[in-house]
């Protein structure tokens, strides 16, 4: 019985990374929340994406695919910080909420690949604007996970959702 409450003990004295912004990057619960909350934003507030580095990689990439005008696959790559400048405007104007419906996650080591489907809306209880998949590597160095870098595709007409990917 001491051996399972000092174990107990152990265990939830074990040190949390936060963010400067209150994120707390060291569960995978933890930054995946933060990921989805870095671009919840009111309309006309303000994205940060110093907060948004701070749980990225150095000079990561990300991006999204797609299709073109002439109907063919596209994909679409950036550094997080062009990703901002193009996306922010957008998503300030009118107010952004995007939340996570269901998660996949695979690992190997350190390495972490969650396939995370969401929802997006102007505002939480508003009619869905879109819904896809975002493609997340992560990177757990013993004490905080780093995205790597992410990718996402939407769902539209002939690209649904897969049925595995809406469930836990």
């Amino acid at each position: 019985m001491i051996l399972i409450l000092i174990s107990g003990a152990l265990q939830s004295t074990h040190a949390q990374t936060v963010t400067k912004y209150g994120d707390n990057v060291s569960t995978l619960n933890g930054i995946m929340k933060a990921y989805y909350d870095v671009v919840t934003v009111k309309k006309g507030g303000k994205i940060s994406y110093e907060r948004d580095s701070l749980i990225h990689w150095p000079n990561v990439s990300v991006g999204s695919a797609g299709v073109n005008k002439n109907g063919k696959p596209a994909f679409y790559y950036m550094s997080l910080k062009e990703y901002h400048r193009r996306a922010d405007p957008f998503l300030e104007k009118d107010g952004f909420y995007e939340r996570e419906i269901s998660r996949k996650v695979e690992r190997f080591g350190s390495i972490y690949h969650v396939w995370s489907t969401y929802e997006s809306r102007n505002v939480p209880g508003a009619s869905i604007l879109e819904r896809g998949i975002n493609s997340v590597e992560l990177f757990n160095d013993g004490t905080r996970f780093w995205i790597l870098g992410w990718f996402f595709d939407s769902e539209r007409k002939g690209n649904p959702i897969p049925k595995k990917y809406l469930t836990n």
